[in-house]
């Protein structure tokens, strides 16, 4: 009869005053095996498992990491006792139009819940909400599937295929495939404001106005904090990161190698957009600017008359768009001509995004929002003509889908489909990894996989991985356990 099994956890919180740390960290060992969850107070938390060679082994080792966090403050604590720390929930006023005509709206999605996130690409418009829903939808307004998030949903991003879902909870989810999962886990002090990825390189800009970026496997790169606080706008290429605050946009090596230049803005960023040589900033102070990613010089300034929530623009800058804190849209042309002013008819635009002749807003009432922005409709609007907008309602049986937050969260397979991937996760230098099993790939890369599903020599099989230019997988479409 095998020997039962010895589990012991130790439970820690660190928990300062005002706006400082507001954490926790527990530390499970059962026979040979440390687990290790860590993260915000009141969240499920990021966590961490690591085989050793024997169980004293392995109470040494967690010993070990108790006393460390002890020696930094942290108390022993009761799990739910203390309650979690509230975030900061953007604020924002929203005044009617003084516009005297009313944008063309085509259609309206009520998400019914206020909707900071947007993105639009070629298939899906996705919007998501304060209550943690994220829909998509097709370009008609055809709503396909709901992916429900535990937390407010504070923006949504894309980098090349994947799409991903910045959260109150601290966590950002990867939404690419069926199965969403917590693709990284912001550190409990980061009061996520905005968000970016690059080559799967997270920019993370905050309340405090720093600057937090994280590489593919979860791990913290560098940190900087900028000029200013209430940093609102985050946007990455390979030249730079570029954050936006109160004290203007600084824009810093993508190594963190240090500060490439800085620009006051005219008044507080509260958005940003970029194209390949300009990045866009929409300001407190009733503009949107336009400045050089090489030099940071400001080269056209776009008037709105209230201050600027939100920004976007046409291909190449061709046209600049911008919603404002009175339920306007503009457009202007690349020098800065005003070329009209609209209501969005209903509230002001948090979030937009140009696609193909539309505008895409999400607005202040939860709105997901398409307006026809082709030179003949806006013509027509302002002559008081618009379309009847037609509100979108959801399916009677809409897909919906939830984090996977545990390996049995996961769908098995006892054979690999043809074409599919095998993955293993491997232990290496104390840290649970992902490698690649199947023939054709570099072992030695590491995988970009969920932690919440990571089991030592467990094997998955996915649909596909792209090698991304840092070095390592990114997993394609939907992950299954081998057995």
């Amino acid at each position: 009869m095998p020997a039962a099994t010895t589990l012991s956890t130790t439970y820690l919180e660190l928990s300062q005053e005002g706006e400082g740390a507001h954490k926790f960290y527990e530390v499970t060992v059962a026979d040979q095996t440390v687990t290790v969850r860590y993260g915000r107070i009141g969240a499920a938390g990021q966590t961490q498992t690591t085989s050793f060679a024997s169980a004293a082994k392995a109470r040494a080792a967690a010993a070990k990491k108790v006393a460390e966090k002890v020696r930094k403050g942290y108390a022993p604590a009761v799990p739910g006792l203390r309650a979690p720390r509230a975030v900061t929930r953007r604020q924002v006023a929203s005044a009617p139009s003084t516009a005297r005509a009313v944008a063309p709206v085509l259609w309206r999605f009520r998400t019914g819940s206020s909707a900071f996130g947007i993105h639009v690409d070629d298939d899906h418009c996705w919007v998501g909400n304060q209550a943690g829903d994220v829909y998509t939808l097709d370009h008609n307004g055809g709503v396909l599937a709901r992916f429900q998030l535990p937390d407010g949903v504070k923006c949504l991003v894309a980098d090349d295929f994947w799409i991903y879902a910045g959260c109150d909870d601290g966590s950002v989810y990867d939404l690419s495939s069926k199965l969403p999962f917590a693709a990284y886990d912001i550190a409990a002090d980061v009061d996520i404001f905005w968000l970016d990825i690059h080559e799967g390189v997270l920019n993370v800009s905050d309340r405090e106005g720093r600057l937090t970026v994280i590489d593919h496997e979860d791990e913290h790169q560098w940190a900087r904090r900028s000029q200013g606080e209430h940093a609102w706008m985050v946007r990455a290429d390979d030249r730079a990161v570029y954050h936006g605050h109160t004290g203007g946009v600084t824009a810093y090596a993508p190594d963190g190698g240090g500060e490439l230049w800085h620009t006051p803005t005219r008044g507080g960023v509260l958005f940003g957009w970029q194209e390949d040589d300009a990045v866009y900033a929409g300001t407190a102070h009733r503009a949107v600017q336009r400045l050089s990613k090489a030099t940071g010089a400001v080269e056209a300034t776009y008037a709105c008359d209230s201050p600027v929530y939100s920004c976007a623009t046409s291909p190449s800058g061709r046209f600049v768009f911008a919603g404002d804190a009175a339920s306007s849209v503009y457009c202007f042309d690349r020098d800065g001509t005003r070329l009209w002013k609209l209501g969005t008819g209903g509230g002001s635009a948090l979030s937009m995004q140009y696609r193909d002749g539309r505008l895409y807003l999400v607005t202040t009432d939860g709105s997901l929002v398409c307006v026809d922005a082709s030179e003949a409709a806006i013509s027509a609007a302002q002559q008081g003509t618009v379309p009847q907008p037609r509100d979108v309602k959801l399916a009677a049986a809409l897909p919906t889908y939830a984090p996977a937050t545990t390996a049995t969260a996961v769908a098995t397979v006892t054979r690999v489909p043809a074409g599919a991937v095998v993955v293993e996760c491997v232990q290496d230098g104390g840290r649970l990894r992902v490698h690649v099993v199947s023939e054709g790939y570099d072992g030695s890369w590491n995988v970009q996989f969920p932690r919440a599903i990571r089991q030592p020599g467990a094997r998955y099989v996915v649909d596909a991985l792209h090698p991304a230019a840092g070095g390592f997988y990114r997993v394609r479409g939907d992950i299954r356990r081998l057995q």
